[in-house]
């Protein structure tokens, strides 16, 4: 099984395991993508926090993942750039 094909199976486990309709994870990749720039640009730690606050405002009606996920992206690659 590939690692995003077990990723896929796990979002959707936890999904139902959270009362989640499935249909409404957001896209893997880009949640990996936001993760991977938040700890380069920032720090490893910051992944979790920055892809839950991603999540945590999309919940609240502020955007979309990829727009939000954009907006922390550019933050975290400002943070990196000397």
């Amino acid at each position: 099984m590939s690692e995003l094909t077990e990723l896929d199976t796990w979002a959707a486990e936890l999904a139902e395991a959270l009362g989640l309709d499935s249909a409404e994870i957001a896209d893997i990749p880009l949640i990996l993508d936001l993760a991977r720039d938040a700890a380069h640009g920032v720090a490893r730690p910051a992944a979790p926090l920055t892809t839950f606050l991603v999540g945590y405002a999309v919940g609240l009606g502020r955007g979309t993942a990829a727009e939000l996920a954009a907006v922390a992206s550019a933050l975290a690659a400002a943070r990196s750039t000397p």
